[in-house]
């Protein structure tokens, strides 16, 4: 047994003063009473002859002991520990995610589960030291370690709930590194679970224990939102988003289209259950503005029933085209949209005046300075240990890379391509057993594709894959497609952005409208920003110009927000949610009541002799 306030024990020096009492010379009053039972000996005795009497036998004298014993006892609030452990270090990880923001427990699940670390955090022994993590997009440590209880509190109601999504692994890999060689440390994830599978943790021992906040779900989520040109009708915009139920049960809502604040469009939807829903909107755009897409039935989270995109009016694509005579290549280019396509047999020039290059196995004199596609060619610095190999078969391809998008490289067969070791600044898209046949990154401020088979010298021009990965190609390298792509971002990700010239001052308007200076080095021209964990409509304003992006949730992790009973730490790896057990049980409430329950028998006794 501990108590949480021994200093209370000093008042048993209040015990000898009750003793004192009866045995002080008496100064009799006349006084009415309702019952002489505990009073009879007393009034059959004679005036005290001296100060002091001898202390007899006295049955209330007990009864005032016991009951100030118990008193003192119950001020020193004496507790049990139960079968909490103690350990020398603890690390707890609160999660900040926008999940946490889910009002199915009240106020919410950040607010229940900071509650839950703030009680954690009493239950402390003195000698444990404990460290607060929160995690979300970035992984923050607000508090090292320390065994001061004021501090960690403090730190925890420094805590805020973010719009983004969680990356729990790189918390989960802190609290690894800060454990280290640590006996008997323990780790304490505050969450609802509403994470990916975490299976790079599955052969780490991590003592992890897992506190589950949340107990329903019940949300529709935007997790996906684009902006194209309305292949039907040039003038027109068209708008693409999904909307996710992952619930059990299908759920109805309303949704609305507004441009630059003003609504477009309102379409009621019903969205089956565990199943996403595509949408298509069309609306006229006279100039470039700002998509936002909103859910307005309400949900347990708000966070994600609103997303944004910038969307800009298409201009055209001048493609400059140095080939020997590639028809199909002309085509495919010609046939993606909204493209100028100018055809030379040679290239003299760095191609000033064009939005892209593209060299069909021709090597020029001078190599441009826009963004390229280099089809069996390249300079000297791009790759080293150049060599030739013959029927190289096409094994893999990145499906997720915007390049591959519908593009599937089955029945292609290439007679010879260009063998070359992996480049540091770009990504293969298509590789065979021993080289990267298309490779596609960014040098020197321009986008780059590299294809190292000559496509005539293949079967790839006669498949359908081919004038798609053109269009992709068109769109990926178009700098007004760059441009408008890095205007819209996911909440957590820094905000670039290149200017045309250093500008004197920099600052951001917030979604909340507080404004903010942006800190930039002498000479340079690129924008960084990475307090983006708030979702909405930015601007970043440089002198007289004011440059709008938006930042958006758009993750299907976050929008399931059911809470899940075990974390998935791979395959074969799982970890329980906690299950609540009463620990430092305190008892004085337990030592007040017998002191009432005393008080009762008295009274009890009372009535049942003057009956």
């Amino acid at each position: 047994m501990n108590f949480l306030a021994p200093a209370a024990f000093a008042f048993l020096a209040a015990l000898p003063i009750v003793v004192v009492f009866y045995l002080l010379k008496r100064k009799r009053v006349v006084k009415l009473i309702p019952s002489t039972v505990l009073w009879q000996r007393f009034l059959a005795e004679t005036q005290a002859s001296a100060p002091f009497q001898r202390l007899r036998h006295n049955w209330l004298l007990l009864m005032q002991l016991l009951i100030l014993l118990l008193v003192i006892f119950a001020l020193a609030r004496p507790f049990f520990a139960g079968e909490v452990k103690s350990s020398r270090l603890q690390v707890m990880i609160l999660d900040a995610s926008a999940s946490m923001q889910s009002t199915d427990v009240k106020p919410s699940r950040f607010e229940v589960a900071r509650a839950q670390a703030l009680k954690w955090v009493d239950s402390l022994r003195d000698l444990d030291q404990m460290i607060v993590v929160q995690a979300a997009a970035n992984t923050e440590v607000k508090q090292s370690a320390t065994t001061s209880k004021a501090a960690l509190r403090r730190a925890l109601e420094a805590c805020t709930v973010t719009d983004s999504p969680t990356r729990l692994g790189e918390a989960l890999k802190l609290a690894e590194t800060l454990i280290k060689n640590q006996a008997e440390a323990e780790v304490h994830l505050f969450s609802d679970g509403a994470i990916p599978n975490l299976g790079e943790l599955e052969n780490r021992d991590l003592p992890l224990t897992f506190h589950r906040v949340g107990n329903a779900c019940r949300n529709l989520g935007i997790v996906s939102l684009d902006v194209r040109m309305n292949p039907e009708n040039v003038i027109q915009r068209a708008v693409f988003a999904s909307i996710l139920n992952p619930t059990t049960n299908a759920q109805t809502a309303e949704i609305e289209l507004l441009l630059d604040g003003r609504r477009m469009e309102t379409r009621p939807i019903t969205v089956l259950p565990t199943n996403t829903l595509p949408l298509i909107f069309t609306a006229d755009q006279a100039h470039d503005g700002i998509f936002t897409l909103r859910i307005v039935t309400p949900d347990d989270l708000a966070a994600d029933n609103e997303a944004s995109i910038v969307s800009r009016l298409p201009q055209p694509v001048k493609i400059l085209l140095v080939s020997k005579g590639n028809r199909f290549l002309d085509k495919a280019l010609r046939g993606a949209a909204n493209t100028e396509v100018t055809v030379v047999a040679s290239l003299t020039s760095k191609a000033e005046g064009y939005d892209l290059v593209v060299l069909d196995d021709v090597t020029p004199a001078v190599w441009p300075d826009v963004n390229l596609l280099a089809i069996h060619t390249q300079p000297a610095t791009w790759f080293t240990n150049l060599s030739r190999l013959t029927a190289p078969p096409i094994l893999d391809w990145r499906q997720n890379h915007p390049l591959m998008r519908y593009v599937n490289f089955d029945n292609v067969q290439i007679a010879e391509s260009l063998a070359v070791e992996f480049p540091a600044w770009g990504v293969a898209v298509a590789d065979s057993r021993t080289t990267p046949l298309i490779v596609a990154g960014s040098q020197n401020r321009r986008r780059l594709i590299w294809i190292g088979f000559d496509t005539l010298q293949s079967t790839w021009p006669l498949r359908i894959s081919f004038p798609i990965f053109m269009a992709n190609a068109v769109e990926w390298l178009n700098p007004a497609g760059i441009s408008a792509s890095q205007l819209t971002i996911k909440t957590g990700e820094p905000f670039r952005l290149t200017l045309a010239q250093t500008p004197a001052t920099a600052r951001i308007v917030r979604p909340d409208g507080i404004t903010v200076p942006v800190a930039m080095e002498s000479g340079t021209r690129e924008i960084v920003y990475g307090d983006t964990l708030k979702a909405g409509i930015y601007r970043l304003k440089t002198d007289t110009n004011e440059v709008a992006f938006c930042v958006n949730l758009l993750d299907a992790a976050e929008s399931a927000t059911m809470p899940h009973e075990e974390l998935k730490l791979g395959h074969y790896k799982q970890v329980a949610a906690s299950t609540g057990k009463r620990a430092s049980l305190e008892l004085w409430r337990w030592v007040a009541v017998a002191g009432l329950l005393i008080l009762l028998f008295e009274w009890w006794y009372y009535h049942k002799r003057t009956a």
